[in-house]
């Protein structure tokens, strides 16, 4: 809200200034109607002292505009103490301000006594007297007038404030709002916003459409300052005479904003109006506009406009307590829908209603796209972002949890007519846009990136409550969060769980999934289907990817039910490592590459038969065990354990098989094992799994086996890497010891990730349709849970150090989250 970033400003360019003490009402027959801000300072000792202390101004001390100020008002340093004041700044000529203090008269209203190289004489300008005082190269004037002492910088401006020549005057709404302020404050601020576009001219760009005339007339806040603070409050009024944009909500009464439960948790702002008539609202904009059409019933029901700032786009919504004559206006200009997670995306033939409606308020807004949330309409421009909305919303990351609505909230009313909460981002986008480049550069210099910036008015019968606060972010959350990235929608439902492969040329991660009609898709980062193959039946387990030809080209490798097939980088079979078996049921492939030299063995597993490839497809001759005791059960493994390789078999009767590279036993394992649908993991330099009653067994590579029983379920998850073992039971989490007790549903077993030197655990709730993430500490990973109905995979598809994960959406829809 660009009235919230004027007074921001303003607050810069006169706190800046460093007045002082208290006036009386008097002082205030001085100030020429055509003033644009008049500050007055209770307590000068109080007021110096917060400023120095607040770090806000701290940090902005030392802008351009702020030492220009102070260059002009520095006759204020030498102010005496006891000095009745107030400090005025008005328009000297056009595009110009200059600053005239106004003080009760008296002996010596200057403390000049320890100054050195001081020149004071009197000098005659047109008629006027004047006391010139020079110090250092600094020059200010004094003019006594009626029991009065006036100073300035300009003299010609000084001259019109001459008591014996002019007739005291005061503005009537500066009257009322000066006989309001409240004493007890450090400082009073009265703003004159009809007269203040002068104040922003000279640092305003030259395409810029900001102007602050016609909000309000005056506007008066009491200033309450601490070392991390920064508010004001007070009151606006408009004049009855003429319509300004806060009549927009004249004789309304606000409502709870609903627009922060809407926006996501890592919005960089919202805004948000709300009344509670629709009609009187809308009388009231024809009255602004001058407008004679008859006012329209289908938004009748609106009782809140609200405006969602995320990564430089805009969202739109409509909060309602009724939606259907909406909706059914919206069906009969609807293009085309999506569902995306339940929640069905309109794109629109009609897009520019809502200026038509609601300008001022919403002005130059094409809402291409729309959903329905509960009775609020959200409309957009870009489809992607009403995805972000969606899956946040869903998941219950949104904006009300955010420490930055939190710290604003403190400060400010439940119920608001207008409510604006940023963060810094959003503000630097504002200054960017609209302002001068070399002040926006200025600006930047200072570090206000922990900072929440909020502003308040409240209508009531013939003014408006107006908050301000200006505060550092309480308990700032890192760069966590999680959006929408992209989602594809394939021809059929998934049959298998999306998983990320690595592009050879790129470097970067594309997407393979399959559907139930069995054909495999290949899926760009951008989510751009590449390609797609029918297959003959359905993967088995996960596809590997190998580099057979050691050309740095990589192929997509895997079992099917009775097939072993490789793929080159556009579909194309390997016809050598592509094979058929008769009889089918093939486990997943397993691979092994035993010292990384790319030197593969392709591993099948058909009941008891073990079929062991080289990269050429020719059967390895050396593999001594090709048939087992039993049939084999998962994936068979390859695990390293010091320097030795062992190959480790499941069998159906219990039999774990741990070999050398030839087919050797290289392990014995005496003890049957009732087998859980958990892989062998190494953990602890050890070989472990667990059994369909929940008892996990670790063995050491000379054979002995440590049984313990933790009365697991028999549909439990398992996994492990050397140093943290996982399990899932029913809906406990355990993590290196660390238990999480998440809510009643169904989980699949967890997964573990090792990237950027930190682990990453997940696993999905298939019946409540979400995905969580943890660290290694048992920490729920910010933002989440997401939305998602299988297993995920996690990488990052643009080597940006930002991690990516990838699941099913709805039956025919995978969807991809950025990590922030």
């Amino acid at each position: 809200m660009k009235y919230g970033l004027f007074l921001l400003y303003v607050l810069i360019l006169a706190l800046g200034c460093k007045t002082d003490s208290a006036t009386v009402t008097p002082l205030l027959n001085f100030i020429p109607e055509n003033a644009s801000m008049v500050i007055k300072i209770n307590d000068l000792t109080a007021f110096k002292n917060s400023l120095r202390a607040n770090d806000f101004f701290k940090e902005t001390s030392a802008t351009k505009i702020n030492r220009s100020v102070l260059k002009k008002v520095k006759y204020l340093d030498y102010l005496a103490s006891g000095s009745k004041s107030v400090l005025v700044f008005t328009e000297a000529n056009e595009s110009v301000f200059e600053f005239v203090l106004i003080t009760t008269e008296t002996p010596e209203p200057f403390q000049l006594k320890d100054i050195k190289n001081v020149v004071i004489d009197r000098i005659d300008f047109e008629d006027v007297t004047f006391d010139r005082y020079q110090i250092d190269n600094e020059t200010f004037y004094a003019l006594k007038s009626k029991g009065r002492t006036i100073v300035s910088s300009s003299r010609r401006l000084l001259q019109k404030f001459d008591g014996d020549k002019i007739e005291p005057t005061q503005p009537e709404t500066l009257q009322k709002i000066y006989q309001t302020s409240n004493n007890t404050k450090a400082a009073n601020i009265f703003i004159n916003l009809n007269n203040s576009d002068v104040l922003l001219s000279s640092i305003l760009s030259d395409t810029s459409k900001m102007s602050i005339s016609g909000f309000s007339d005056w506007i008066s806040l009491d200033l309450n300052i601490t070392e991390k603070k920064l508010n004001l409050s007070g009151i606006s009024i408009a004049n009855d005479s003429t319509w300004n944009f806060v009549d927009l909500f004249a004789n309304t009464a606000p409502i709870a904003n609903s627009t922060p439960s809407f926006a996501p948790l890592n919005a960089d702002a919202i805004l948000s109006y709300t009344f509670d008539n629709y009609q009187t609202f809308a009388k009231n904009r024809q009255s602004y506009a001058n407008l004679s059409s008859p006012i329209d019933q289908l938004f009748n029901n609106v009782e809140e406009i609200g405006f969602i700032y995320l990564n430089s786009k805009k969202v739109i919504l409509l909060n309602t307590y009724g939606s259907e004559s909406i909706y059914e206006y919206l069906k009969k200009i609807t293009k085309r829908t999506w569902d995306f997670q339940g929640s069905e995306i309109i794109e629109l033939r009609k897009t520019d209603f809502l200026n038509t409606t609601f300008s001022p308020v919403i002005k130059d807004y094409h809402a291409n796209f729309c959903v329905v949330i509960q009775n609020a309409f959200v409309f957009s421009e870009e489809k992607a972002i009403l995805q972000t909305i969606i899956s946040n919303h869903k998941n219950g990351n949104t904006f009300n949890k955010s420490s930055l609505y939190t710290t604003a909230n403190k400060e400010l009313a439940k119920e608001s007519t207008i409510l604006f909460i940023s963060n810094t981002k959003n503000i630097d986008k504002i200054l960017k846009d609209d302002f001068k480049v070399d002040f926006y550069n200025d600006f930047k210099k200072a570090t206000l990136s922990s900072y929440t910036f909020g502003t308040q008015i409240i209508t009531d019968k013939n003014f408006y409550h107006t908050n301000i606060v200006i505060q550092e972010t309480e308990g700032v959350e890192g760069s966590g969060g999680i959006d929408p990235f992209f989602s594809v929608q394939l021809d059929a439902a998934l049959a298998t769980n999306p998983q990320f492969v690595t592009n050879h040329t790129t470097h970067k991660k594309e997407i393979v999934v399959q559907d139930q009609n069995n054909q495999l898709y290949l899926i760009s980062g951008k989510g751009k289907i590449l390609w797609k193959k029918q297959l003959q039946g359905k993967i088995q387990g996960k596809i590997k990817q190998v580099d057979i030809f050691k050309n740095g080209r990589l192929q997509l490798t895997f079992t099917t039910n009775d097939q072993l097939i490789t793929l080159d980088r556009n579909g194309k079979e390997v016809k050598h490592l592509t094979k058929s078996f008769d009889g089918g049921n093939l486990n997943p492939l397993a691979v092994f590459d035993y010292e990384g030299t790319k030197n593969y063995r392709f591993v099948v597993a058909q009941g008891e038969k073990i079929f062991m490839y080289n990269s050429k497809g020719e059967i390895v001759d050396g593999f001594k065990y090709k048939k087992a005791e039993k049939a084999v059960t998962g994936t068979p493994k390859h695990i390293v354990i010091g320097s030795k390789d062992f190959l480790v078999f499941k069998l159906q009767n219990g039999s774990l098989k741990i070999l050398n590279r030839v087919g050797d036993v290289r392990t014995n394992v005496h003890e049957k094992i009732d087998f859980s649908e958990n892989e062998v993991y190494r953990y602890k330099k050890r070989f472990v799994v667990t059994d369909k009653k929940g008892a996990l067994y670790q063995i050491d590579t000379k054979g002995k086996t440590a049984k313990t029983n933790f009365n697991l379920s028999n549909d439990h998850g398992m996994t492990a890497t050397e140093n943290t073992l996982v399990m899932m039971n029913d809906n406990i989490l355990t993590i290196k010891g660390k238990q999480v007790e998440l809510e009643l549903g169904v989980y699949t077993p967890p997964k573990i990730f090792y990237l950027y030197d930190k682990i990453y655990i997940s696993v999905t709730d298939i019946q409540n349709q979400r995905i969580y993430l943890f660290d290694s500490q048992a920490k729920s990973i910010p933002g989440f849970p997401v939305f998602g109905t299988s297993i995920l995979d996690l990488a990052d598809i643009e080597n940006d150090k930002k991690l990516e994960l990838v699941t099913r959406d709805r039956d025919s829809t995978l969807i991809t989250y950025k990590l922030n």
